[in-house]
């Protein structure tokens, strides 16, 4: 049985939460593999509304085992409060179906300072971060400074690894006029919430492993979406994590050969949060429309999303870089009744057409995108269970997307339902 990867193929906000949920069906263990709770994933499962950041989307399904790979960072304050909120819909989360790994880096109070404060200096140069502290806690991670979640089994560890963190965080915070850090009291509050986090650490690499040799479907859930990796992503309007298919590996602890399928989510418009460039953005009524009829607002920030035209020639980028094997295409319900739709084919940069976004930040502010027009459809596409109950148009629409990106639409998305969802290829059939 295949393993599948699920990524966004653009900037995020591409209907994830949804599709997870919908293959977590199929799947016997859902893993998050990067980020930290700036993520945001929606669910709406007979009506009811489930709001994840932290938590793998698995988690609302009975019978299937979540995992928090190594790859993420942990604010596990937000942990706790998101388990018992969602506790508090019914749903039920154990040792039994959560597992978190013990070489997970924590993400502090200190880190959400240190990121407002930093927004803060830059003014209007800001990145446009959650505030969440997820950039610092990376820091920390690659300076080899974190505190883990496995190090919670020692007091005396963890004291000695404030220390250590708070020589450096206590430097920068008084360089930014903010308060400093008091080590005895974080020391306290770690331990305090240290009995209620470790029933769920596990050797998550070595168990992924053994539930892979049993035969078992794992699904990799990714955060974001490609045009926000630290490498690959629109520098440096982008987050502090590796978000491509790749990282489903080293995120959980596993080999490259555990991947069998990379499923891209692709919304069939483009959005963004915050700031970056975003070269088919619309500022018109066309683009309040979109963000009108698709409820763009962040899962995690509220902020309104910007809203633009597909952009065939960032998804085809995403595909490559992603080795995408097909997409789920999202939200096509967002364009019912409009009469004309474009669609990014390319771009021009000091003159010259390009078919790909450049790496340097001012060519990507720079590029100007070459529009193809296509007709639209002013029927709705709501309650579609298969393509023949779907316009001709709107089949047409989809097709070229195909055409232009290089990969197939494996699922269909019609609305936040998940039964409004058409099925042309199981990824985990592969």
């Amino acid at each position: 049985m295949a393993n599948v990867v699920v990524v966004g193929s653009q900037w995020g906000d591409e209907g994830k939460g949804k599709i997870v949920d919908w293959l977590s069906e199929r799947a016997d263990v859902v893993v998050r593999f990067q980020g930290g709770h700036n993520a945001g994933h929606t669910l709406v499962i007979d009506g009811v509304v489930y709001k994840l950041h932290i938590l793998p989307s698995g988690i609302v399904r009975k019978g299937k085992r979540s995992v928090i790979g190594n790859g993420v960072v942990l604010d596990p304050w937000h942990l706790l409060n998101e388990i018992e909120s969602l506790r508090g819909q019914g749903v039920e989360i154990s040792p039994d179906n959560l597992k978190i790994a013990e070489n997970a880096p924590l993400i502090l109070p200190l880190h959400a300072n240190l990121d407002n404060a930093r927004e803060e200096a830059l003014g209007k140069a800001k990145i446009g971060t959650t505030g969440r502290g997820i950039g610092p806690a990376y820091e920390d991670k690659v300076a080899r400074r974190a505190i883990r979640v496995g190090d919670l089994t020692n007091e005396e560890l963890v004291k000695t690894k404030v220390e250590k963190l708070l020589f450096h965080h206590n430097a920068l915070l008084r360089g930014y006029g903010q308060t400093e850090i008091d080590g005895d009291e974080l020391v306290a509050q770690l331990m305090e919430l240290a009995p209620k986090v470790l029933p769920y650490v596990d050797t998550v690499w070595k168990m992924l492993d053994e539930e892979r040799r049993k035969g078992k479907r794992i699904l990799f859930e990714g955060a974001q979406g490609t045009l926000l990796d630290i490498d690959h992503g629109t520098y440096p309007f982008v987050t502090s994590s590796n978000v491509v298919a790749a990282q489903a590996a080293i995120g959980s602890g596993q080999g490259p050969g555990a991947i069998d399928y990379v499923l891209g989510i692709t919304k069939a418009y483009t959005t963004r949060v915050g700031a970056g460039p975003f070269p088919t953005e619309l500022f018109d009524e066309v683009g309040q429309g979109l963000g009108k009829r698709g409820h763009e607002f962040g899962t995690t920030t509220g902020r309104p999303r910007r809203c633009g035209w597909f952009d065939a020639t960032l998804v085809r980028q995403a595909v490559i870089v992603n080795g995408i094997n097909g997409i789920a295409l999202t939200k096509l319900d967002v364009l019912d009744g409009m009469s004309e739709l474009k669609v990014c084919v390319g771009y021009k940069l000091n003159g010259k057409e390009i078919d790909y976004l450049p790496a340097a930040t001012r060519d990507q502010e720079d590029v100007e995108p070459i529009y193809e027009t296509m007709e639209g459809w002013p029927e709705s596409t709501c309650g579609a269970r298969s393509w023949a109950d779907l316009p001709a148009t709107a089949v047409k629409y989809i097709r070229r997307i195909e055409e232009l990106i290089g990969a197939p639409v494996a699922i269909l998305s019609i609305s936040p339902e998940r039964e409004d969802t058409i099925l042309v290829h199981d990824p985990f059939a592969d």
